[in-house]
């Protein structure tokens, strides 16, 4: 019999390359840019911390100015995870100043290209992009809190932020 069904198919179907490629895949939706992320720390939240830094009355003030800085820390160790040995200064806001420039370049170095994009599923794993992302939340809500803080003691500190630098 040499008769084919309509149902059965005459000719085989391309084939189709069962693994993804990280270059391929769509753009997450969900995470910025890297572009937007670099210019959102380095001129907003750069300004806004040196701000709310200047005006440290009291020791809950500190604690919370330290966490900022950890925060920041831990944004620019999610993007690499190499920092050189130098000792961290006392200044605080010196030491803000670096942690920012430090994942500033680091955010600098990921490529425009793949970031965001979702990992091949057969690496099993999630986006960096996602934990970069988070740590960047982590840090904008660090300043809100240190912001309301300040904003509760000083009263002029909406005025210097809302000046044009």
């Amino acid at each position: 019999m040499n008769s084919t069904l309509a149902t059965e198919l005459t000719e085989k179907p391309a084939a189709h390359a069962l693994l993804e490629t990280w270059g391929k895949n769509d753009r997450m939706r969900h995470i910025p840019n890297a572009a937007w992320i670099v210019d959102k720390l380095d001129h907003d939240l750069r300004r806004r911390v040196n701000v709310l830094a200047s005006s440290n009355a009291n020791e809950a003030i500190d604690n919370e100015i330290k966490a900022v800085c950890k925060s920041i820390d831990r944004l620019g160790d999610a993007v690499k995870h190499s920092r050189a040995a130098t000792q961290a200064p006392a200044d605080i806001a010196t030491r803000i100043d670096i942690a920012i420039t430090h994942a500033v370049a680091a955010l600098n170095s990921l490529d425009p290209n793949l970031f965001g994009r979702r990992y091949p599923f057969q690496s099993f794993e999630r986006s960096k992009a996602e934990s970069i992302y988070g740590a960047l939340l982590v840090v904008i809500d660090r300043v809100h809190r240190l912001t309301q803080m300040v904003r509760a003691i000083d009263k002029t500190v909406d005025e210097r932020l809302s000046e044009v630098a």
